[in-house]
């Protein structure tokens, strides 16, 4: 769905590189964390290269038509300064906050405190606008420490804190066993993890269903790449890289409505005559998404990107991020191979931190 085109690389190479409208940064290391500084001078220069993790070569991503990034983080309080860039560009944003409380277990020790991940989540909304940080409390771990009880606790004192600061919680539950690195990471660590089953889901979708409605948190519940259809408690499947989103807070941006197949149109009202006792009420189609008291949009195309997962929601983009590269370290990490591995290419990163490669070389 994106086109090509060629670019002179900061060797002066002309190559053949792909030009993504939507760019995800990204599912597979936390960029705004750590590759901040490094992504927007790649953006600055137009491109970076990213690294098929299959056969290792090389892609040429070209920046030239990005009109929409979704950020995937676990801290990112560096883009806070950086996002006003992206303002200038009129490129559109939103970020997926991945804002889990696992302090006391030990899960997540390469991440700031709880205080401080809740003080920049209320920061960026206060910079980006409510709606366009997204809450994830992603995976829902169970070990010998942590039970169903100790999960909603936990969600409970974080979502009273993001009451008034988020629209939307999202949560997946740990597959373990069908990740073969989390389950090697968590097992290496000396992890005591519990698989979930149907019913231990069911039982968490209905207290935090409940939870949700008795402190009036009022989120849209939400589960990421989840098989399990838990819509009774009202929960649904999520699209974290999502059009409906990218509509709302981009659908003046034409390039991108011409990419998603979306007509945006202005409601028109009937003048009354003489004759008329009533105003005849504007003919609205079912599946139109509300912008605004006069104007809705309406995909024409179902964007789902075929190339995730089964039960992924996501539409198409182009994930610049590498494996083995989060030095956040968790302990149930699914991105990284190893913890050394993700550390040395860290150390790569930083001998060559604008270099063409998120690694450096």
């Amino acid at each position: 769905m994106d086109n090509k085109t060629r670019i002179i690389t900061d060797e002066g190479i002309n190559v053949e590189a792909q030009t993504p409208i939507i760019v995800s940064a990204s599912r597979s290391t936390d960029i705004p964390a750590f590759y901040a500084d490094w992504f927007f001078e790649r953006l600055k220069r137009g491109y970076s290269v990213w690294t098929n993790p299959f056969n290792g070569a090389p892609l040429y991503v070209s920046y030239q038509n990005t009109q929409f990034i979704v950020f995937w983080s676990k801290n990112p309080r560096p883009l806070l300064d950086k996002l006003d860039y992206l303002k200038e560009k009129n490129i559109g944003c939103y970020i997926q906050y991945t804002l889990n409380d696992y302090e006391k277990e030990g899960l997540e020790k390469g991440v700031p405190p709880l205080t401080q991940r809740i003080e920049t989540f209320k920061l960026l909304v206060e910079k980006l606008g409510k709606g366009r940080v997204i809450w994830r409390f992603d995976p829902m771990i169970l070990t010998d420490k942590i039970s169903i009880e100790d999960l909603l606790n936990t969600v409970s004192k974080i979502g009273d804190e993001l009451k008034d600061y988020t629209e939307k919680l999202v949560f997946s539950f740990a597959d373990i066993e069908s990740y073969r690195k989390v389950k090697a990471n968590l097992d290496k660590n000396g992890i005591n993890y519990r698989e979930w089953d149907e019913q231990s889901m069911n039982e968490f979708a209905s207290r935090l269903s409940t939870i949700n409605r008795e402190r009036e948190w009022n989120f849209q519940l939400a589960t990421c790449g989840e098989k399990i259809d838990i819509e009774q408690y009202g929960i649904e499947h999520n699209r974290c890289v999502d059009d409906d989103l990218m509509i709302r807070f981009g659908y003046k941006n034409k390039i991108l409505m011409d990419f998603l197949k979306v007509d945006v149109k202005q409601i028109e009202q009937r003048p009354m005559s003489l004759f008329d006792d009533f105003e005849e009420a504007p003919q609205i189609p079912e599946n139109a998404i509300m912008l605004n008291a006069s104007t809705y949009a309406v995909k024409k195309r179902n964007n789902k990107d075929k190339g995730q997962r089964q039960y992924c929601g996501c539409i198409v983009s182009k994930d610049i991020g590498q494996y083995n590269t989060c030095p956040h370290l968790c302990e149930y990490c699914y991105a990284n191979t190893s913890k050394e591995a993700a550390v040395a290419n860290w150390n790569r990163h930083k001998l060559n931190p604008n270099g063409e490669k998120i690694i450096g070389i």
